[in-house]
């Protein structure tokens, strides 16, 4: 499995998912390249080998096509300045039956302490998902304050 760690950061999610697929390969995703230093640093002194890490910039992944079967975002899609060019370049970097997973604070719960703009509802990320050729599966409810939302590549759609 390749799994592309979107925004991954300093690589908390990077790391351990790493650990879990030592057959595989995790590309962690950032645009920040300072953070994917310490990414590299952090992995070297594991012991952890199947990390490639790849810089993005706003408008682009970097990714190359068919190359991901998973994309995860973990409160990072609301970040995105610019959502639909990065999700329609994703499409084409996902393989055939790749998914996408979206991590993101419910919005339409007023208690979750995070500010709006830091939130999601569910229908807004799907309607974006959407837009952009990805089909919803499913929104799994095992996270206190989180969507868990599961999209794959909508094979009708050409690429």
């Amino acid at each position: 499995s390749v799994v592309a760690d979107i925004g991954a950061g300093s690589g908390f999610f990077t790391r351990r998912i790493a650990q879990h697929i030592p057959a595989g390969k995790v590309i962690a995703v950032d645009i920040q390249p300072e953070m994917l230093a310490i990414l590299s640093d952090k992995a070297a002194a594991e012991g952890i080998e199947n990390i490639e890490t790849v810089l993005a910039t706003e408008q682009s992944l970097n990714l190359p096509p068919n190359s991901i079967d998973l994309a995860l975002f973990v409160d990072v899609y609301h970040e995105l300045a610019q959502p639909m060019e990065v999700m329609r370049e994703l499409r084409i970097a996902l393989k055939p039956g790749g998914k996408v997973v979206l991590i993101e604070y419910r919005a339409e719960d007023p208690s979750v302490p995070i500010i709006p703009v830091h939130k999601m509802t569910a229908t807004q990320a799907r309607l974006e998902m959407e837009a952009a050729d990805f089909r919803f599966v499913e929104n799994l409810d095992v996270l206190p304050i989180q969507h868990f939302l599961i999209f794959s590549r909508d094979a009708s759609k050409p690429r």
